[in-house]
């Protein structure tokens, strides 16, 4: 059994129909920092293991979307490394976005959740059913989550997101399995 004391508090009837994560990109799967070369090109750091958990959400039947304020090119590349369909760059005012979202894969509002850290994601989160925080939110962020992550953006936050959701709906084991026993 996962011993994770984050478990205890995470709202695992509402994560049980969950088939669509949405996550914001600058501060929720990556550190929030902006790195720009001698060129004038933002890079951006994304944490690896968030990555492999977005592959491992995939493959268990969770969909993950990405809408993000921002339009970038190294977001773009991570988002199409992961083979994320879904991606939505440039808006700050992401409710059409979400609304295309749910209508696209036929979803109730009560299949999806977000990943959020700020002001941006707020209006995004009132509509889930299952909105999340990541431990460097913004206060208003962490005020209307139904969960704030013991991680921070950039640093394994999806991740354990994912974790928590893949153990709601009994398919941790399974997949935990996969990998200690590949062949």
């Amino acid at each position: 059994m996962h011993s994770d004391l984050g478990a205890l508090f995470f709202p695992i009837q509402a994560a049980v129909d969950i088939r669509l994560l949405v996550l914001d990109v600058d501060g929720v799967l990556t550190d929030g920092g902006l790195y720009y070369d001698l060129r004038n090109q933002v890079m951006k750091r994304f944490d690896v293991q968030d990555g492999l958990g977005i592959k491992i959400a995939q493959k268990a039947g969770i969909r993950v979307a990405v809408i993000t304020g921002l339009d970038s090119d190294a977001v773009e590349a991570r988002v199409r490394d992961l083979g994320i369909g879904d991606y939505f760059a440039g808006f700050l005012d992401k409710r059409a976005c979400l609304e295309e979202l749910k209508d696209r894969h036929s979803l109730q509002w009560e299949q999806m959740a977000y990943l959020g850290d700020d002001w941006v994601d707020l209006s995004v989160m009132d509509m889930v059913g299952l909105p999340l925080a990541v431990a460097n939110a913004q206060p208003e962020v962490k005020k209307i989550a139904a969960y704030v992550t013991t991680a921070r953006g950039g640093q394994g936050a999806v991740r354990e997101i994912i974790r928590h959701l893949l153990m709601a709906q009994g398919k941790y084991e399974e997949v935990l399995a996969a990998w200690s026993h590949p062949c």
